[in-house]
């Protein structure tokens, strides 16, 4: 079983891209190949919940996958926690992929991410609790 655990409430999306397509984005704006729509372009690639990250993983692996919300106190420090206050404030803001795709179609999104980095599950690790 795969499990997902993050400090970030099940129901928020987090904003995600990989760093291939920041990238491929920001060339193309700096090469003048792209415009940047309003001048700026929020770079994400796919937007996602917990538990759907978590089936994400789940799926291409095979194994029944969930997702576990953690606190954010559970976080060593104070950068660590501001950024996932700010992860799940970003959420009442919905992202538009579709404009990072307009720029690079071969944006990935998590799905295509995981089978493009060849992630495997872990075959170490601890039983869960």
């Amino acid at each position: 079983e795969i499990v997902l655990r993050m400090p970030l409430p099940e129901d928020v999306p987090l904003k995600m891209i990989s760093v291939r397509d920041i990238g491929r984005v920001a060339a193309a704006l700096l090469l003048g190949t792209a415009q940047a729509p309003g001048g700026a372009v929020e770079l994400v690639g796919d937007e996602l919940t917990g538990p759907q990250i978590a089936a994400a993983f789940g799926a291409h692996a095979g194994l029944p996958a969930r997702y576990e919300a953690l606190p954010v106190s559970v976080l060593p420090s104070d950068l660590d926690r501001v950024m996932f206050r700010e992860f799940a404030q970003a959420a009442e803001h919905p992202a538009d992929p579709a404009m990072v795709r307009a720029i690079e179609p071969a944006t990935l999104d998590l799905t295509e991410w995981i089978r493009a980095t060849g992630w495997t599950a872990p075959t170490n690790v601890a039983p869960s609790p």
